[in-house]
């Protein structure tokens, strides 16, 4: 059994098959560190023609996803993975970060419903665990949300990284959240543009004290809300100062 199961309930499947069929989701699911599904809510739809949406009562523009079918397509899911926590992808929701995607990816179980058109029918909600955002943006549907959510949460599943330190190394997941330093790789000049001195250097310590400087730094620019948080070493404070020269 895989270690994360996920369904992804969708209008569209197509919009999501390809992107979980590359790179390192394809290869983890290959494995069989990860399974994803992805299913059609109008399956669960009435009717010859599969209506999932109607007008909004009150009148106002958009249209908005039926209670029946997502709601009977959540059920069944949660019937193939039971014990899944079950998301909506809504602007209202959590907004997703990487302490979220350490919750879910420890869940093991996820259903993700993705939203369309003007929302969905609140009745939905009674069948739904958690709403999940990406951000303050709205997208045209919730499926770019829902790969976000199984991307994040996949790349935290043991043995799914070829690197294990990759995970713990990357922005937001390392002491205190900070972003990441910059990468560098060949060619050593491009374009005027040469790699730091410290990086060639072949001194592990001296590049750990400048990755750790540069991720302040980024941090501090960057994200100040972030930084703001921060509990700053002695050490982190003489990396930041004016006299500290690694490049």
């Amino acid at each position: 059994m895989a270690a994360l199961e996920v369904e992804i309930l969708t209008l569209f499947p197509r919009m999501c098959t390809g992107y979980l069929g590359e790179s390192i989701l394809g290869k983890a699911q290959e494995a069989g560190l990860v399974a994803v599904r992805v299913t059609d809510i109008r399956e669960h739809a009435a009717g010859r023609h599969r209506v999932a949406d109607d007008a909004p009562y009150g009148g106002g523009a958009g249209m908005v996803m039926k209670p029946e079918p997502l709601t009977e397509a959540i059920e069944a899911a949660v019937g193939r993975l039971p014990g899944a926590r079950v998301l909506l992808t809504s602007p209202r929701g959590r907004r997703l970060d990487q302490a979220l995607a350490r919750e879910l990816a420890g869940a093991g179980r996820l259903v993700i419903a993705c939203g369309r058109y003007e929302g969905v029918d609140e009745r939905v909600r009674a069948v739904v665990d958690e709403e999940v955002s990406v951000g303050d943006v709205v997208l045209t549907g919730g499926e770019l949300a829902a790969l976000c959510i199984v991307d994040a949460a996949a790349r935290l599943v043991p043995g799914v990284l070829g690197n294990e330190q990759s995970a713990g190394q990357e922005s937001f997941s390392g002491e205190g959240g900070l972003l990441e330093h910059p990468h560098y790789t060949r060619p050593p000049a491009y374009r005027g543009m040469e790699v730091p001195a410290v990086l060639l250097s072949g001194d592990h310590r001296r590049i750990e004290r400048w990755r750790r400087r540069e991720a302040l730094r980024v941090t501090r620019e960057r994200r100040p809300d972030l930084f703001a948080r921060l509990r700053l070493s002695e050490e982190d404070l003489r990396l930041l100062g004016a006299g500290e020269d690694e490049s």
